[in-house]
């Protein structure tokens, strides 16, 4: 893979990863219930954007060409 592709799908999951976590998408998770593992939805709406960006983060470094 390309450096400047890589580049580019970096960009994009990035993108995607914290749209759920800025207005207006995260109004949809503002609220208190359901609870989830014993959390708030919206803590747990959280906690599992911030899972997701790890395990992406994670996946794009495995996939680094320069590595």
């Amino acid at each position: 893979m390309s450096r400047r592709r890589f580049q580019t799908i970096f960009i994009v999951v990035m993108v995607l990863a914290f749209l759920p976590t800025i207005f207006p998408i995260f109004s949809l998770a503002n609220r208190v219930e359901p609870f989830v593992f014993g959390l708030p939805f919206v803590f747990f709406w959280v906690v599992l954007w911030i899972l997701v960006v790890f395990s992406l983060l994670l996946l794009m470094y495995l996939m680094d060409p320069d590595r």
